[in-house]
């Protein structure tokens, strides 16, 4: 663990989980399918609420600017040996950053060659880069469809909601850009590229102007992200202890506007998720639910590390000692943290057990059950909101499915 670790992380779970006593009981940890390359480690944008730049984890002062091609040699190298080993239907690279297009062309085209070279032997393989929009122009969407490489915008809603926090380092707004670069990749030359966009909510913006604003592009998907935050270090309007709960109130509002639609108009996937497991299935997103999260991620530098939205917890949180030249994954999976996100309700505290919503909600994401002292074995900070929109949309289900089985 870096030396600007928290101090008491050593003893807050799950550092204290016993991995091989999970073992001994006849636990297997679920291969990763997911790999996050972290290309390139600044951004052209100074978002005030990033996880990477302004919460607990400053570590990226400390990342080379861009990945060599050294590393990225032998990141593509241990991802085809666990692919090779655990042989899964398929695997996801997404190329992130900071912001990944500032690696350049060059890069970006020798990575993704790189990648298919080695593990399309094995199996099928989609490469994702998720940017801020900024610069997606003409030439790289050319150059991303030649790759066969689909693209995710993060946006924020209209440029008032955009403008608020995804600005320049200069204080000026960033909608303008990047409602040009959106415009292009939902031009149809390009859409085919169009994976979807992220959407970090903040309850001052509107929802309903949020979301209409996000459809006007035509998105296949949207995916909207509850503000990182903890129990030390609340997000905004989320006071701890308090039974209020804003977030779920925002997302309410564009749930029963999008439901409600007279034909299915795009994908929201935390809302399609939460029906899919209140219909007996199985999660596909961290953000609720039990299922194994399967996802490492690659620094710049080549450590292999969890999900980078721990940085917002404290400093050094998804840190694992292990480096892509001489690591492998499925050490990685063997470390506690990893675990922890895969054994499902054992990582659960006795609040979340004894509730109702358990299987939908699964604690809520990992990175916000953080308390000092007590680590991450607490339920969500978002547990309020978590309930509300749950109940909400299974009574919406549910007056449905038996309205169909009364005709």
């Amino acid at each position: 663990m870096p030396t600007d670790a928290g101090a008491s992380a050593e003893r807050e779970w799950p550092a204290t989980l016993d991995v091989q006593s999970l073992i001994g009981r006849g636990w297997q940890p679920a291969a990763y399918r997911e790999f996050v390359l972290k290309i390139h480690s600044r951004c052209d944008l100074a978002c005030d609420y990033c996880y990477m730049y302004t919460m607990a984890d400053q570590s990226w002062r400390r990342q080379p600017i861009r990945m060599s091609r050294a590393i990225l040699d032998a990141a593509v190298v241990r991802i085809a040996e666990h692919i090779r080993q655990h042989r899964p239907p398929s695997a996801k690279i997404i190329l992130h950053g900071g912001e990944p297009l500032l690696a350049g062309p060059d890069f970006i085209t020798y990575a993704v060659i790189s990648a298919r070279q080695e593990i399309e032997k094995y199996t099928r393989l989609e490469i994702v880069i998720q940017t801020n929009g900024v610069n997606l122009d003409a030439a790289y969407l050319t150059l991303l469809g030649d790759l066969g490489v689909r693209v995710g915008v993060s946006i924020d809603g209209n440029a008032s909601a955009q403008d608020r926090h995804r600005i320049y380092a200069n204080g000026k707004g960033s909608h303008a850009s990047v409602e040009a670069g959106l415009r292009r990749l939902a031009s149809k030359p390009y859409r085919r590229l169009f994976s979807g966009l992220l959407c970090t909510i903040d309850t001052d913006n509107d929802p309903l102007a949020t979301y209409e604003a996000m459809l006007d592009f035509g998105p296949p998907m949207i995916d909207f992200l509850l503000p990182h935050g903890n129990w030390e270090s609340p997000p905004a309007g989320r006071i701890t202890g308090s039974a209020d709960t804003p977030y779920a109130d925002w997302l309410i509002s564009v749930f029963d506007r999008w439901y409600s639609a007279p034909r299915r108009e795009t994908n929201v996937r935390l809302f399609s998720e939460i029906m899919h497991v209140l219909l007996g299935g199985s999660s596909r997103t961290e953000a609720i639910g039990l299922s194994p999260v399967a996802v490492a991620v690659i620094e710049t530098d080549g450590h292999i590390e969890q999900a980078d939205s721990l940085k917002s917890a404290f400093s050094g949180a998804p840190f694992t000692g292990l480096h892509v030249t001489r690591d492998t994954f499925d050490a990685a999976l063997l470390q506690p943290m990893a675990a922890a996100r895969q054994i499902g309700a054992e990582a659960l505290s006795g609040k979340c057990l004894s509730c109702r919503a358990v299987k939908v909600c699964g604690g809520g994401n990992y990175t916000h059950r953080y308390r000092p002292g007590s680590g991450f074995f607490n339920p969500s900070v978002y547990c309020p909101d978590l309930l509300k929109l749950i109940n909400h949309i299974r009574n919406i289900m549910g007056a449905d499915i038996a309205s169909l089985r009364g005709m």
